[in-house]
């Protein structure tokens, strides 16, 4: 009867953690459906706005929005001093870094659809930084998959311009190194800290220079807001600045920053049927077969379970 007994209790034991892995990409994906419409908002947002006032001002809001929830929960303003090294890489990496450089990209002529395959490269970075930030060792199959999207999105690239990267794909690798550094950090904080408060305290914690900066942009450059441009900005504040953080850190948390991350290899697609939804833009086959041959590696990544 005891063994039996043992036998009975290790089963749910051993099948926790696979169970917390998929619990964990999933809350990631709901984050990558989110982020996935950022693109599309942001192109809505250049209509009416300056580039620079895009990038800035939607950081500012979302601190007003992290603040009120701080304070509606009664938790501090501010992080941990112990911390404080740790939000900073997220401040430079996807409050500042990120929507500043995906932004100039846009308003320097690159597609929606051509940003969203190009950004794609994005969880390989991700994987990576957490092998170096966050002690994590994905299995050799996990690797070999990420290389694989990598490698497809680089051809495309390059295919697609004068065999070399233009000055909005440079751009682009900068917004994608960016996210990168604040997706690991985040997540690592997000073992201890709730993901909301994380993505909150990396947002007051920029107000000093987001908001000012913002007052200054609104009085100096030229606007012409209309409500797409409006509904634009009004999303990539909240939704993209703020909303989208909270499932995708939780889900970076708990089920391992380089396997949950794999989830962003759908984000491609899914910006590619937003463009084609929301903006027109033409989506030609060689797009469609990069977006389809980095979201294959979902599958692939995902059935690959992270090494202890």
């Amino acid at each position: 009867m005891k063994a039996d007994n043992s036998a009975t209790v290790v089963l749910p034991i051993a099948a926790a953690p696979h169970r917390s892995a998929w619990r964990g990409s999933l809350l990631a994906g709901l984050g990558v459906l989110s982020f996935s419409g950022s693109l599309p908002a942001t192109a809505f947002a250049l209509r009416g706005f300056d580039p620079y006032l895009v990038a800035i001002g939607r950081a500012a809001v979302a601190a007003v929005a992290a603040a009120v929830c701080l304070k509606a929960a009664g938790a501090p303003l501010l992080p941990p001093r112990a911390h404080l090294r740790a939000y900073a890489l997220i401040v430079l990496g996807v409050v500042v870094g990120f929507p500043l450089f995906s932004t100039l990209a846009l308003a320097g002529g690159a597609s929606t659809a051509h940003s969203a395959v190009v950004i794609g490269l994005l969880p390989a970075a991700t994987a990576a930084f957490a092998v170096l930030r966050a002690g994590e060792r994905p299995r050799p199959l996990f690797w070999a998959a990420c290389a694989a999207g990598a490698l497809s999105i680089t051809v495309f690239t390059l295919t697609r311009g004068t065999g070399r990267l233009a000055g909005a794909d440079v751009l682009l690798v900068l917004a994608l190194l960016s996210a990168a550094v604040g997706y690991t950090e985040g997540g690592r904080l997000a073992r201890e800290t709730p993901g909301w408060r994380v993505i909150s305290y990396a947002l007051v914690l920029a107000a000093p220079l987001t908001v000012p900066a913002t007052v200054v942009l609104a009085l100096t450059r030229s606007a012409a807001p209309s409500a797409e441009s409006l509904a634009g900005f009004t999303y990539v504040a909240l939704v993209s600045m703020f909303l989208g953080f909270i499932p995708w850190y939780a889900g970076l948390a708990m089920g391992g920053i380089a396997r949950a991350g794999q989830t962003q290899l759908a984000q491609p697609l899914l910006n590619l049927v937003w463009a084609w939804l929301l903006l027109h833009e033409e989506i030609g086959a060689a797009t469609i077969a990069a977006a389809l041959a980095v979201l294959a590696c979902v599958a692939v990544t995902q059935g690959s379970r992270r090494a202890a």
